[in-house]
């Protein structure tokens, strides 16, 4: 089974809201039963708290629930649970690389690699106004359906 892990710093915004609007994706394709999502953050300041408000609130507005969700830091053994490891930016990217273990065969990738724009970031809403969170789930959409498209094709499901 596909296993997908969104990474972003602390788990409260942006990850969260690629894994809302990615299994909001997956459902609707009836494949929900076909592939494991979940998200964490690089950093383990929010371990236990739910998304951040402005995240959740956006995200409903786009149709997406984030209210089950909880911050979780990335651990060794995600490396061995999940076969895509998505990171949001560069700097959490890097983190991760150095967190792989050397037999880590999976993928490890941008978020907007799937969408086209390789290398580019979804960039942190946290420390700006609601806009700048509807500009995540903006970028994170074709994203997802990028991603699923790639996840269908490889695995054939």
């Amino acid at each position: 089974m596909p296993s997908v892990l969104f990474v972003c710093l602390g788990n409260i915004c942006r990850s969260p809201a690629a894994e809302a609007v990615f299994r909001h994706l997956v459902e609707e394709n009836h494949l929900g039963h076909a592939i494991e999502i979940d998200s964490a953050g690089t950093a383990g300041w929010h371990a236990g708290n739910p998304p951040d408000d402005r995240a959740q609130l956006v995200g409903r507005e786009y149709g997406y629930n984030l209210s089950n969700q909880r911050s979780r830091q990335v651990t060794l053994s995600d490396f061995d649970r999940f076969e895509y490891v998505i990171a949001m930016d560069i700097s959490n990217f890097e983190n991760l690389k150095k967190m792989a273990p050397e037999d880590y065969d999976g993928t490890l990738a941008m978020m907007l690699d799937f969408a086209g724009k390789k290398g580019e970031e979804v960039p942190d809403p946290y420390y700006g106004g609601i806009e700048d969170y509807h500009h995540v789930y903006k970028l994170l959409q074709p994203a997802a359906k990028g991603l699923l498209d790639h996840i269908r094709k490889t695995h054939q499901i």
